[in-house]
């Protein structure tokens, strides 16, 4: 008997632990709520409520198989510690984090099972490639562009449920309860959270939406892209699957080439996540510190008096604040509108990456702390793809290129909704006075903003190349 511990891989198909662990004997499934788990969700209501309705699909689909998913809630070895004693089971399989934390408690608990004497397993599932599979040298790309021509020749290995599976049941193993959505601080349990959700979310984008996946990335107002972020984080979707899947849209022969071009855009998106776990297990200090050394000590700030507009969606620049309250509201953003907030966050109030992706931890319905660190890092300047000058994105130009009628703003900025907007140089200094609760003027002018980062910035690299030149010199 062998345990499997399920954490952000809430499934049965194509899951590499489960397949790892059928190869060792019978399974006994289990779901450890340990502290670093409970905090995250705690965080953010949205994410507790999408967890708690995974978690009870997962328990679901095992029953349906005679089994049931075993809850413990505690330190993670010891619990499972516990469990291999009491079921009498050889070891423990799970799957591997990427982020530093992660991958630390990943160590601490391969050391406390191997002292114990059981064997255990930690295997990759999030990624569709695993990181080791993708390096030069023993070191991980730090360019996407050339680990992206790795990755889509790269075979995407598959886990399909072993036709050998067997799961144990033992007399003296009970369950604790399943979580709770009120436990976890949420108000409800997400209905859209389950495996059979995500496979069919997936079916649909790839027999239609992924045609136009280019144009829909571009335009907040239409729900065009996957929304399959959340599933990917919490694992109700493989990875693997879903890039399969796009790869075998791609091979379609009928496309046009608008369509190709999208779906080629879609399995980039992909292959960005893998991107950033592999950024992440190659450099585990990243959580904390720039992937750029040249960057770690640039003097970002950790507080502005604008923070908390920019927190709340009151910044006076529409496409920012619409973006912010749709991430309160759903747990998740459009891809554009992100880059564009983050790039307001960072650039135009210079606050640092770690602020931005914190407060968004609190609302986010996703878990992936390498893709959210490597997300900030990308965004900020500070991480890989780094050309000569970090690229600063204009609000106003934003809001005129994805949403020129103001279709998305006034979805989600109350105060603007029954104002007429359109294509203007004033699109953002709006007044209305809706409900007593006036839109402000533009928080920052941007373009002075923008200029007063880049002549810091560049200052910056003028005193790194002088100090580098300097320590090279004879006798420096």
């Amino acid at each position: 008997m062998i345990l499997c511990r399920f954490t952000h891989d809430l499934r049965l198909d194509d899951h590499a632990a489960l397949a790892a662990a059928a190869e060792r004997g019978p399974v006994l499934p289990v779901l450890v709520l340990d502290e670093s788990l409970l905090a995250s969700l705690r965080r953010s209501p949205l994410r507790a409520g999408f967890f708690a309705g995974a978690a009870a699909a997962l328990d679901a689909s095992l029953r349906e198989r005679g089994s049931a998913l075993v809850i413990r809630r505690g330190e993670a070895a010891a619990s499972l510690l516990d469990l291999a004693r009491s079921s009498g089971a050889s070891g423990v399989v799970w799957s591997a984090r990427y982020d530093g934390a992660g991958s630390r408690a990943d160590l601490q608990l391969r050391a406390s099972l191997e002292e114990a004497g059981l064997g255990a397993h930690c295997v990759d599932d999030a990624p569709a490639i695993a990181p080791g599979a993708i390096e030069r040298d023993g070191k991980g790309y730090r360019a996407f562009a050339p680990y992206f021509d790795r990755w889509r020749e790269t075979p995407v290995p598959s886990y399909d449920v072993p036709l050998l599976l067997q799961f144990a049941h033992h007399p003296n193993v009970e369950s604790e309860p399943l979580p709770s959505p009120e436990e976890l601080g949420a108000t409800g349990v997400a209905a859209d959270s389950t495996p059979l959700v995500a496979a069919e979310r997936l079916q649909a984008f790839l027999a239609n939406g992924v045609r136009a996946y280019a144009s829909a990335r571009r335009d907040p107002s239409e729900d065009g892209t996957s929304r399959l972020s959340a599933h990917l984080s919490w694992g109700t979707l493989s990875l693997r699957t879903a890039v399969r899947g796009a790869r075998e849209a791609l091979d379609n022969p009928f496309l046009l080439n608008e369509e190709r071009r999208s779906v080629r855009s879609f399995l980039r998106s992909l292959a960005m996540r893998d991107f950033f776990f592999a950024l992440a297990y190659f450099n585990p200090e990243t959580d904390r510190a720039p992937l750029q050394e040249r960057m770690r000590d640039f003097a970002f700030t950790a507080e502005h008096p604008l923070l908390g507009a920019w927190c709340s969606g009151r910044t006076g620049f529409p496409l920012v604040d619409a973006g912010m309250r749709q991430l309160a509201a759903t747990g998740w953003m459009h891809p554009y509108v992100r880059a564009v907030s983050a790039s307001f966050l960072c650039f135009d109030l210079g606050v640092d990456w770690h602020v931005g992706r914190d407060v968004w931890d609190t609302m986010s319905i996703e878990d992936d702390a390498a893709v959210a660190t490597g997300n900030w890092q990308w965004i900020a300047g500070v991480g890989a793809d780094l050309v000569q000058y970090p690229r600063i994105y204009n609000p106003l130009r934003g809001q005129r290129r994805v949403d020129p009628d103001g279709t998305y703003a006034r979805a989600w900025v109350h105060e603007l909704r029954h104002r007429p907007l359109g294509p203007s140089e004033n699109l953002a200094p709006m007044l209305p006075l809706y409900d007593g609760n006036p839109y402000p003027s533009p928080a920052v002018d941007h373009a002075a903003a923008a200029r007063t980062f880049l002549e810091r910035y560049r200052a910056h690299l003028l005193t790194k190349s002088a100090s580098v030149q300097g320590s090279e010199a004879p006798g420096g």
